[in-house]
């Protein structure tokens, strides 16, 4: 009889013979900080990836002269393919997922003085478009274990000034969306996912974004779709998407002739553009693929990586059915490597060849945060009292601790090779091994 094993024994199988292997081979070896040769010379997979078809897709947009997404249907085309991609009823493209979440907020009317829930653990783009609504960010902390915001801790943290809640899909992987939608819908709250860093990204078999009132992406230049710049709102309410429409079209709705000036909202020019839109055109075509293999290259790192103490791979939710990998996230216990700084721990992995960064700072504690909120601007809706309880409020020891443990890979290195992943273990194992040296170094 044939024998079949599972992709999580095969993985297990696979990590064991590596480990072994790398310990047998590797371990005697001096990390290249003291002398030693480096795990890599060659450099982990460029971002971003593109060929002619990005080329033609931008020199037709050129040569037909209709740059603006009035007078071209390359935007038009884009939001409808992103739409059935996720399967949402409804796209608007936008310049930048920045200006996405801003939208968002008027749209849903967040109002000066308003309180909106955030995590302390995001991009400061979340913040921001907060503040620029003369809004109150309300920190809830982390859960160190899966990077994301403590979905248990929402409830505590509302207030009669709530008036929506902003969960982000940190790295890729996908916010306990079942809790936080369970307490947005008992408190009547709008949820706005944030899911800038999680393209295709899945919770329960449906694509992040797709599960609250709207959903945010980015296409930065870093992100896993990638047009340089250039954002999206998702949404299936046919009442908000013509208001962010609206709203992003500088109050202008949908209309037949560019001469109609009559207008229905405030609102700014925060449009995406037709280079941009035949551009991510171009890129989608590789997108699923790509996923793939930061999925299959995520799952065999993390096998490698938890078999080495005080290395603490993100943990996923259960509901989370695919993470999107935008960043490979870890937590680094320097207790287990002899005391060693983790400034001196990412020192000597990139000497090894292995790039990593140390990730966010505690948004909560940013100092531009208490100068902006006691700025003439915000006296109205935030005198002193309201300040102090605020600061009060917004304490997050669980994300303090993660900020000082965290470690990043970015996305373009799990688009390299099982043997890259290997390479990862073996140099962190190196480290290890010689930790006591390098501390002294």
């Amino acid at each position: 009889m044939a024998s079949h094993l599972s992709r999580r024994k095969f993985l297990g199988a696979a990590s064991t013979a590596a480990t072994t292997a790398i310990g047998a081979v590797r371990v005697a070896e001096k990390p290249a900080l003291l002398g030693g040769k480096p795990v890599r010379s060659e450099p982990f997979p460029a971002w971003p990836k593109f060929n002619s078809v990005e080329e033609k897709a931008l020199l037709e947009v050129l040569r037909s002269g209709k740059w603006f997404r009035g007078y071209g249907q390359q935007v038009n085309r884009f939001e409808q393919a992103y739409a059935r991609l996720t399967g949402a009823r409804h796209c608007l493209a936008t310049a930048n997922g920045t200006s996405a979440l801003f939208i968002c907020l008027n749209a849903l009317g967040v109002a000066p003085g308003d309180e909106v829930i955030v995590p302390p653990y995001t991009f400061v783009a979340t913040i921001n478009v907060v503040l620029l609504m003369h809004a109150i960010p309300v920190f809830v902390d982390t859960d160190p274990e899966t990077f994301q915001i403590d979905a248990r801790k929402i409830e505590a943290a509302i207030t009669p000034r709530t008036t929506a809640i902003i969960p982000v899909h940190i790295g890729g992987s996908a916010a306990d969306l079942d809790t936080v939608l369970a307490v947005a819908r008992k408190h009547k709250l709008p949820v706005i996912e944030d899911a800038c860093q999680a393209h295709l990204g899945e919770w329960r078999g449906r694509k992040l974004g797709t599960l609250g009132d709207t959903g945010c992406f980015s296409f930065q230049a870093s992100k896993n779709l990638n047009s340089g710049e250039g954002g999206a709102i998702l949404t299936d309410s046919d009442e908000l998407i013509e208001r962010c429409y609206a709203f992003h079209n500088n109050g202008r709705g949908r209309r037949a002739s560019s001469y109609d000036f009559s207008y229905h909202s405030s609102g700014h020019n925060l449009r995406m553009t037709e280079f941009q839109a035949s551009l991510l055109m171009a890129q989608m075509t590789r997108l699923e693929e790509q996923a793939r293999t930061r999925d299959q290259n995520g799952a065999y790192l993390t096998s490698l990586l938890r078999e080495i103490p005080g290395i603490r791979p993100a943990r996923v939710y259960e509901g989370c059915t695919r993470n999107a990998y935008h960043l490979y996230m870890f937590r680094y216990l320097k207790e287990h490597f002899a005391g060693l700084p983790r400034a001196k721990f990412l020192k000597a992995l990139r000497a090894e060849g292995i790039p990593a960064s140390d990730g966010y700072r505690p948004l909560n504690r940013e100092p531009f945060l208490k100068q902006t909120l006691s700025s003439r601007a915000f006296r109205a809706v935030m005198p002193p009292e309201r300040l102090s309880q605020w600061q009060e409020r917004n304490q997050c020891p669980e994300n303090d601790r993660l900020c000082e443990e965290a470690v990043w890979f970015t996305q373009n290195m799990l688009l390299g090779t099982r043997r890259d992943m290997e390479q990862i273990a073996e140099a962190i194992r190196k480290i290890q091994s010689y930790a006591a040296e390098l501390a002294k170094a």
